[in-house]
């Protein structure tokens, strides 16, 4: 994964102030149950990460719908973009083994998280997308500082779990530092293409049916 990068979107408008503030404020719940608990933060952060594309993908269904018109993609990328955050909550439920406490307050954060998106995606899909965007920034982060203990060896390099072999094709040795880069890659290029969607709102680059 050579061609990583860590990059940032500079919040020069209001709009992308409001996205980034709530982006940190998700940041610093996240930081006051988990910390460097990295595994079972990622459960937390995938968790959360699963629901911005199935509501985005079914809101542009539905507007594509009433309109009647074609979304030019949109959807089947938000809905890819969700099934692809859901595996890697597959992916580190098997790793991190949360108990049943855990699991509640999973569902909690989800369902709140839920609601509050969808409202946001309501009221402007451009900072929902924004923020995702942001959100993503962080995810890049949190990885990059989990595969530093794993060098460091202050996390065990544990074999990489079946499902993670399975869904990346990864070599039947692989190790979880592999998984990590492949995820890793996977928020880099969610990153990317929300910070285009918020983008597109802004300049009017849109689909008829989405401006």
């Amino acid at each position: 994964m050579s061609d990583f990068q860590h990059t940032h979107k500079e919040a020069s408008k209001i709009s992308e102030r409001v996205a980034y503030r709530i982006t940190q404020f998700l940041k610093f719940m996240l930081n006051i149950f988990y910390g460097s608990k990295y595994a079972k933060r990622a459960v937390i952060l995938e968790t959360i990460a699963a629901v911005p594309g199935m509501v985005a993908g079914m809101f542009n269904h539905l507007k594509a719908l009433r309109r009647m018109r074609d979304d030019e993609g949109w959807i089947r990328e938000l809905l890819e973009e969700a099934e692809n955050e859901r595996m890697h909550l597959m992916i580190f439920l098997d790793i991190a083994k949360p108990s049943w406490i855990e699991r509640a307050l999973v569902l909690l954060g989800q369902g709140a998280f839920l609601v509050v998106y969808s409202i946001i995606y309501l009221l402007s899909s451009k900072i929902a997308h924004r923020i995702v965007g942001y959100f993503e920034e962080e995810a890049c982060k949190s990885y990059t500082e989990y595969l530093s203990k794993i060098d460091n060896g202050e996390v065990e390099n544990v074999e990489a779990p079946q499902i993670a072999i399975d869904y990346y094709q990864l070599a039947a040795d692989a190790k979880l530092r592999d998984v990590i880069l492949r995820i890793r890659e996977d928020e880099a290029h969610h990153r990317d293409r929300n910070h285009g969607f918020a983008d597109a709102y802004e300049s009017a680059v849109l689909p008829a049916h989405q401006q």
